[in-house]
């Protein structure tokens, strides 16, 4: 189809309203961890991107504190060639952008517990707050490990750098994910940070909720009176929820092995899309109200006995097999994996929502590696129709679906039945389908982007609260524990490029084919 707005075709306003929307507050960014992979591949090229469009304050800094040695000088090069590498071919590093940009580049190399090395920041900051009018503002992202997140958030109260009473200016930290590994350690953090930093400046991102698509999730819902009305029990069938993913561990297999993908997807990432499925219409538009409706439906959602957990859920480990026809290895053959490993490749669980609108609807999540395509979606198949009417006897009739689509496209597309053209009645389903792209002529700006952009502006609406984060603990430790403590003898159960285990085809007989 070809894509309108208002019956016209489409123009730029995405890109518009991007460079309209700068930032009003100055500020100094201090990236932890600022020679590790995600800032050069992610971080870094968001930051640049945001200013060729015009979003950041005139009046900024980077600040980055990490191990590697370098000068400042030595620091400004390094981000030159990663930009080169890893930003957008309008997003280049050069010109009188790149020089102002660079200017207010600077480093600091030390360890992440060095109390002096907090010292040295603290008088950047100030030193930055001087001369490029930064007031005080400070926005602190912890892109460490995460056995690195006590040490930093401790130092930086030790440096007077946490928000405190006469206090000039504001100051806000982004908490990467994972907010811990199992729900004591999260807890455990939640107790360092807020001995710190009040939840008002605490922003635990997921990138997930960047995307465009997923903040399209209450748009499509609360902008169109077609869809609420059938939002519930009444008219869904199901929701599947799914993120799946070609690749394997590739040099995550360290990492990887002590997470699997129950932790590394399904508690932070599916949880979050399930909650804005499912959530009722906020009383506005403002992140309280927004994040307090979040985290009631996972209040609604009661953690499994343990007695439950093979009913409720399914795992998986690839094993070799072909991705687009190249051969590729087994999970237990990848660098730095235990050769027995235990550890889940594919995620499958299957929740309900114990309250009036989703009482009794089966909400299925599911992620994994190596499967057949890489796709994100949420998928809500609707009842089937109460009584035939219409169709050949040899027709199958298929319920309607409306699939929103993430990634790798960004779109909206909806299943329903017609009438093939002749004179029998013979039924097809059909799609229709929207796509960002083609729709606004614009491609949707990287996740990190929004998400670094909303922290300096202090809107945490694509933030998760603790409450919500402690909750999707809670419900996902039952089949945690469960899974450490079984050791499961048909790993690998799935080859590499597949659909997944067969056990979750048994379990949930549902599945929409990747």
């Amino acid at each position: 189809m070809t894509a309108t707005v208002d019956g016209k075709a489409a123009t730029n306003p995405l890109r518009a309203g991007l460079q309209t929307d700068r930032i009003s507050d100055p500020c100094s960014v201090v990236f932890f961890g600022a020679s590790g992979d995600l800032f050069k591949r992610m971080l870094l090229p968001a930051m640049y991107s945001l200013r060729v469009r015009g979003i950041l304050p005139n009046d900024f800094s980077i600040v980055g504190f990490s191990r590697s040695k370098y000068s400042d000088d030595q620091f400004r090069q390094y981000c030159k060639e990663q930009l080169d590498q890893f930003s957008t071919p309008d997003a280049k590093p050069q010109g009188a952008i790149w020089d102002d940009f660079a200017k207010r580049l600077s480093y600091i190399s030390a360890e992440f517990d060095d109390h002096n090395a907090y010292g040295a920041l603290a008088k950047r900051l100030n030193d930055n707050d001087a001369n490029l009018g930064t007031k005080g503002n400070r926005l602190f992202y912890l892109s460490t490990p995460p056995s690195l997140f006590p040490k930093i958030i401790d130092q930086l109260k030790e440096a007077d750098l946490n928000p405190h009473q006469g206090q000039e200016g504001w100051a806000r930290i982004i908490v990467e994910k994972p907010f811990g590994t199992d729900l004591d350690s999260a807890r455990e953090l939640q107790q360092t940070v807020d001995r710190v930093f009040p939840e008002s400046a605490v922003y635990r991102i997921d990138h997930y909720l960047g995307k465009e698509p997923v903040q399209d999730i209450m748009a499509l819902r609360f902008a169109n009176t077609i869809f609420e009305p059938v939002w519930n029990r009444n008219y869904v069938d199901s929701v599947q929820i799914t993120a799946a993913e070609q690749l394997g561990v590739e040099l995550r297999g360290g990492y990887y092995d002590n997470a699997g993908a129950l932790r590394d997807m399904i508690q932070n990432h599916v949880m979050n899309l399930l909650a804005l499925v499912a959530m009722e219409p906020p009383a506005g538009r403002d992140a309280d109200a927004i994040r307090a409706e979040k985290a009631k439906v996972l209040s609604a959602i009661e953690p499994p006995a343990v007695a439950d957990v093979p009913a409720m859920s399914a795992r998986g480990q690839y094993g070799a097999g072909a991705i687009n026809g190249k051969a590729v290895q087994a999970y237990r053959q990848e660098p730095d994996v235990n050769p027995n490993s235990n550890t889940e490749t594919f995620a499958a669980v299957k929740l309900t929502i114990e309250n009036w609108r989703w009482a009794g609807v089966p909400f299925y999540l599911r992620s994994g590696k190596r499967l057949a395509k890489k796709t994100s979606e949420i998928a809500v198949t609707f009842k089937p129709i109460p009584h035939r009417i219409y169709g050949e006897t040899t027709d199958t009739i298929e319920p309607n679906v409306l699939v929103m689509k993430i990634q790798p496209e960004e779109g909206v597309a909806m299943r329903f039945s017609a009438k093939v053209p002749g004179p029998k009645s013979h039924i097809r389903s059909v799609f229709m389908d929207f796509n960002y792209g083609t729709g606004f002529g614009v491609q949707s700006p990287p996740a990190y982007e929004r998400l670094i952009g909303d922290a300096m502006r202090g809107d945490q609406t694509l933030f998760t609260r603790w409450d919500a984060v402690e909750r999707a603990w809670e419900i996902v430790m039952p089949v945690l524990e469960v899974w450490e403590n079984t050791k499961d003898f048909t790993f690998p159960n799935y080859a590499s490029g597949s659909e997944g285990p067969d056990v979750s085809f048994k379990l949930f007989p549902g599945w929409r084919p990747l």
